[in-house]
């Protein structure tokens, strides 16, 4: 699966937002200037950010599974969590 989030957190705090998050959580793998891989028993999955639009930073995380697995509620966990560092107000609501 792909998820992607656009914000205007700078591209080294979400690669720093990226390792915090999924340390705990999975093994780190590759480590490149805009690109960071993560893996584990339920899966492989890769954070990329890139510049956009200007001020911007695109945010594309890829897993190796389908749906709704646990890797991919990680996934979507992390993007609510960098959402969460420019909009401190934001209220988790989802289940993942």
């Amino acid at each position: 699966m792909r998820y992607f989030h656009r914000t205007s957190l700078p591209i080294a705090e979400a690669l720093q937002a990226a390792d915090t998050f999924f340390a705990g959580r999975l093994s780190p793998g590759n480590r490149e200037a805009k690109r960071r891989t993560y893996g584990g028993a339920i899966g492989k999955v890769a954070v990329t950010v890139q510049a956009d639009g200007g001020h911007y930073t695109l945010i594309i995380v890829d897993t190796d599974q389908v749906g709704e697995s646990e890797l991919d509620k990680l996934a979507k966990r992390f993007l609510v969590t960098v959402h969460t560092r420019v909009h401190a107000a934001h209220e988790v609501r989802g289940a993942y």
